[in-house]
């Protein structure tokens, strides 16, 4: 069967986000109460390819599901927003991913995952979407499915003179041969910190990053937007103001955003003023998913 071409890949993982709304987060051994539980589709391999096509883009995603009703509504919600399902395994008695996530008054979130099925991406699942790999112009990676399944997915893209984009996150060593392979690498403030080993300006920490390794380098600083670095220089991407609601996949929208203009072509500098302006609007409604905007949507910059 001819596969068909993508403009983003994402090899990553999915998982139902199941949401409580706290007035402050407990201290240990401490109980608080919180709204009524909200479960939306998420995981920040799904998210990104939610995204990506939100705001036109065409979208395949590589990854793998339970046999459970949270593997139902992750696939239905992909699908509603067309991204290509041909690479979603389902992993039989295993259940879905999920987030455990609390959020707070001012919007901010804090998250605990369990992988679940994303646990079981393998190289093999790789292999098997090596043609869809090899034939997309970029392919986004994040840290929430097996080291072995992103550098494995990476190096298909590199051979294949594809742009390799890596979102560090969660936190996690990154292998030297791997990230000589980003462009860019994206990570917000406390993920550079964790390279670097302490934590300093924006614009500092990217210079540096951009010297240890990767092509090029996005360091995303919340309200205030981001920052790039590469072979031409460093660049502050101021964002616009939105006021937030939920913090929630903000960072996804904007590595989405990123990946689709590259994809078509833009510099990091440019792809950048598009991505703040999505990771703006992505804060300004509840959810991951549900927050992400279509092209309509975006604020002005």
């Amino acid at each position: 069967m001819e596969e068909r071409r993508c403009e983003v890949v994402v090899v990553g993982s999915l998982n139902a986000d199941l949401v409580v709304d706290v007035e402050r987060r407990p201290a240990p051994g401490e109980t608080v109460l919180g709204s009524d539980l909200a479960t939306h589709p998420g995981g920040k391999g799904a998210n990104q390819a939610v995204a990506a096509a939100r705001l036109g883009g065409r979208a395949a995603i590589v990854g793998r599901v339970g046999d459970d009703g949270h593997g139902a509504l992750l696939r239905g919600a992909l699908a509603a927003d067309g991204v290509d399902l041909a690479h979603l395994a389902t992993t039989p008695g295993v259940p879905t991913g999920v987030a455990l996530i609390t959020v707070g008054p001012d919007g901010d979130n804090s998250i605990i995952v369990s992988p679940g099925a994303n646990a079981r991406l393998a190289p093999a699942d790789v292999e098997a979407a090596r043609v869809l790999i090899e034939s997309a112009p970029v392919v986004s990676f994040q840290m929430e499915v097996p080291l072995a399944a992103v550098e494995a997915a990476a190096g298909v893209a590199a051979g294949a003179g594809r742009r390799v984009v890596l979102n560090l996150s969660p936190s996690a060593p990154v292998p030297d041969d791997l990230l000589a392979l980003c462009d860019p690498l994206v990570v917000n403030e406390h993920e550079a910190a964790f390279l670097l080993g302490g934590d300093g300006e924006p614009e500092r920490m990217a210079a540096a990053l951009a010297r240890s390794g990767p092509r090029s380098v996005a360091v995303t600083v919340g309200a205030d937007g981001a920052v790039v670095a590469d072979g031409r220089g460093t660049a502050a991407v101021p964002s616009p103001r939105s006021e937030a609601v939920d913090t929630t996949g903000a960072g996804d929208a904007f590595t989405a955003a990123l990946c689709l203009r590259l994809a078509r072509g833009d510099s990091l500098l440019d792809a950048a003023r598009l991505a703040t302006r999505a990771g703006a609007a992505a804060v300004r409604r509840r959810g991951a998913q549900s927050s992400f905007p279509r092209p309509e949507e975006l604020p002005a910059r």
